[in-house]
Parts: structure tokens; sequence; C-alpha cells
């Protein structure tokens, strides 16, 4: 990606009706575009009151000015905010007269995008951004917070940091080879330091797998037959009357989304049809639809009527069921209506499988499946947290695996192999910050951005 010299413009505010718009405007075109608009240049780094001029010299509005010059402004460019009134009309005729000036409408995240290749922010701040306006929880948005102010970023350029310096000793061995002695100590340094960084690594992965949790959140399906309580456990979980509840088999036909919390941790919940043979059309169409989402799950919960199904076995329960799990998914299965048996509640594990008995209906044992949901995420609070995503943890497991080569290979004696894993790891660990990433990786991140980001 390379940086471009002409000017952009958008709406900086979500579109329709509000107290105030913002049109945002970046590039060297940027005064002259104030001076025709404002009929003055605004005062740098202050908040000016002006007139907005159409270019029949009429007044589309009056509001603020908001002037930073470059290199002091989020792109690195000239930047003009415009605050007008939130109406779409006003917006719309503001942002076509700055268009008529000479700039172009900017595409999604392309601000951001340009602050990224002015070096005003790295790539983890970028995406910081990103994951605190679509921050689901209020301990994801201070993740993205605390990775928005550089933490994770900090993090990173540390073992970065000590990559180099530890490849520096070693290039110099390679090209000086002394004595066994020598190759001996310079084998010990080398190991402990290795090691030191793998173990930094792994602390760093762990603190980035529960930002990325608390960012991403899992997605459960609730399944099972028909009238086992499917829809009742739907509803207990997301809070509300979501699903319709009768005795009659089949209510459900479509799969219903809702999105909830678990003390912090976000889950899209799905609401699926019975499973059964025979159906009709409509609600034929219903399970052939939960069986995709079943495949797709992150964690499945298969409700069973433990009233009418006394065998508790889960591996006899259904094998069709066993059959179309995915390989990553966690399953659960949850014997519900145990208060029609006077059976406690309780989590057991069986043929390793875990097993939930509770009631909906008394509303026993929930409590337990929300803290099992927890675990089996691998979710927990974690202090001083920090917005991470799934790109971010194969980096870093690239780097470990680097480094596990490296120490493999540092006991042959074998300096040239070790530089150029050290190398490596140091390029999958860059990929984290963006200093070395691929132009189409760039492009679909940035793409991922609102309009006017």
């Amino acid at each position: 990606m390379t940086v471009t010299s002409d000017t952009i413009a958008a709406p900086a505010t979500p579109p329709g009706r509000g107290g105030v718009g913002i049109v945002r405007i970046s590039g060297s075109l940027v005064p002259s575009i104030a001076q025709t608009i404002l009929k003055k240049t605004p005062k740098a780094q202050y908040v000016n009151f002006c007139n907005f001029f159409s270019a029949s010299e009429k007044i589309i509005d009056q509001g603020l000015a908001l002037y930073f010059c470059a290199p002091h402004s989020f792109t690195g460019e000239d930047i003009l905010e415009l605050h007008c009134h939130g109406g779409p009309v006003i917006m719309d005729l503001l942002l076509q007269r700055v268009l008529m000036l000479g700039a172009r409408m900017a595409k999604p995240g392309e601000f951001m995008e340009r602050a990224f290749l002015n070096h005003k922010i790295d790539l983890i701040q970028a995406e910081a951004v990103a994951d605190l306006i679509d921050a689901a929880s209020s301990q994801a948005a201070q993740n993205a917070v605390r990775s928005l102010q550089g933490e994770f970023s900090r993090q990173v350029n540390k073992l970065l940091i000590m990559l180099i310096k530890l490849r520096a000793p070693l290039e110099a061995t390679i090209d000086f080879p002394e004595d066994a002695e020598t190759e001996k100590l310079a084998i010990e340094f080398l190991g402990s330091n290795i090691n030191n960084i793998l173990l930094q690594i792994k602390q760093l992965k762990n603190t980035a797998k529960q930002g990325a949790i608390l960012r991403d959140g899992i997605t459960v399906v609730v399944a099972g037959k028909p009238n086992a309580g499917k829809s009742s456990l739907f509803n207990y979980l997301s809070g509300q009357e979501a699903a319709i509840v009768t005795a009659i088999p089949g209510t459900t036909r479509d799969v219903l989304h809702t999105r909830m919390q678990i003390d912090g941790l976000p889950i899209n919940l799905l609401d699926t049809a019975g499973l059964r043979d025979q159906p009709d059309i409509i609600e034929g169409e219903g399970i052939r639809r939960a069986w995709e989402e079943i495949k797709k799950a992150d964690h499945v919960l298969l409700v069973v009527d433990a009233f009418a199904s006394l065998d508790r076995d889960p591996a006899k329960l259904w094998s069709d069921f066993f059959g179309v799990m995915p390989k990553h998914a966690h399953f659960t299965v949850l014997y519900n209506k145990i208060d029609l048996l006077s059976e406690e509640a309780k989590i057991v594990k069986t043929n390793n499988i875990d097993c939930v008995y509770l009631s909906v209906k008394i509303q026993a044992g929930l409590n337990l499946l929300k803290q099992h949901l927890k675990e089996s995420a691998g979710f927990h609070a974690v202090e001083d947290g920090f917005s991470a995503r799934r790109r971010h943890l194969d980096a870093l497991d690239q780097t470990e695996k680097y480094l596990l080569n490296a120490q493999r290979v540092l006991l042959t004696g074998a300096f040239e192999l070790v530089a150029e894993d050290l190398a490596q790891a140091q390029r999958s660990l860059g990929e984290i910050t963006g200093e070395f990433t691929a132009d189409d990786l760039l492009e679909k991140i940035f793409s991922e951005f609102c309009l006017g980001k």
C-alpha cells in the first residue's frame, strides 16, 4: 500500500436525523476547501464558529469547524471537520459542496488507513478503533481502549526488541566462528533467551485469547427433538419471550437469533426447529436450517426430555447427531425436566461427554449451565486485558512455532538455521502491528470499517 495525495471526504456520523452531523475531510486540498466554504482559514487546533457557504454564496448552515494541520492530525494530513445540524438534507448539501471543490468520497476505513500508512497508529490500534465501535460489552470496550492506547502494541514491540537483540550476536557468531568453548557459551546464551521469549509469548497468548473471546464471543446452538424444552431454555437465557412455547410439537420452524452476555461473555444464541423424521414441508426446511447451524456452532446444547428418555448414556441417545457435530465445537447434553423425576441439578461427565441436569420450568441447574458455558469457552476475567483478534492469535502461534524449532535446531549447533527461524519469528510477530503485512490483508481489515473512519 502507498500513501495517496488526493483529498477524501465522508460523513463521520451515522445516516439519518440527529442533532449534529459531521463531514470529515483529509488531504492536500483541505486549506483551499476551508477558505472557499468558510470564507476564511480557521485557526488550527481550535473550535471555530463559522457559516458554511454554497457555490452561490448562500449560507447552507452554520456550525463548528475544526482544522488540524499536518502532521498534527489523526491521518497525518490536513484535516477539516465541519459540524453542522444533523438533518440528512443539510449533510448532503454540505458533502456535495465539498466534493465539488475537488475531494472524492472516502472508502470505508480510508481515514484509518491513511493514519496507519502515515505511521500515526499501528495496525493493532487501527483494529482497536473498530473493536471499540463494535464492542458488545463494557469489558470489551475497556479492552479496546487499552489496545487503542497501545498496551497490546507495547507488549508485542517488547518481544520484537528482544528478538532483534538476540539475532545480532547470533549473526556475529555465524560470521566469526570461534572455538568449541565459545560455541557452547553461545548455545547456552541463546537457549536461555529463547526460552524466556517463549514464556512471555505464552503469557501474551493467554491474555490475547481472552481479548479475542470478548471481542468475537461464541455461537451457541440450542438443538434437540420437539418438546424437549429448547424454546423455554432459549427464552430464559435471552431474558425475553422471543420463542413461542406450546405443547404442540414443531412450533419452532425457523432459526431464532439473539445476542446475550454471561458475565461479559458475548453469546450469539440460536434456537432451532425440533429435529425429527417425517416433518411437513415447512418444518422440514426449518430442520434443514437447524442442521446447518449445528455444523457451524462453537457450542451445541442438545436438550433432552429427561422424563421421556430414561437412558443416561449420551452416546446412545442419537447416533446421527454425533455424526454431524463439528470437530472444533463443544458439545453438552442437557437433561431437562428433572423436576418430574425429583433429580438434583448437577454436571457430570459420561463417556467423556458433559451432561447438565436441569429444569427450565423451576430454574434449577441454570446457573450451573451458565458457568459451564464460560468454562467451555475458556473465558475468565482478565485484569488489564486488551482487545485481540483471531489473526493476532495465529501470528503468535506462528512465532511460537519458529522459536520452538530454533530451540531444537540450536542443540545441533546449526546457527544459520537458528538465525533463519528467529528471522521468521520476528516477521510473524511483526505482522501483528503491521510491520510486515500483505497488502491484501490490509485492504480486508480497513474495508470492514464504517464510512468516515
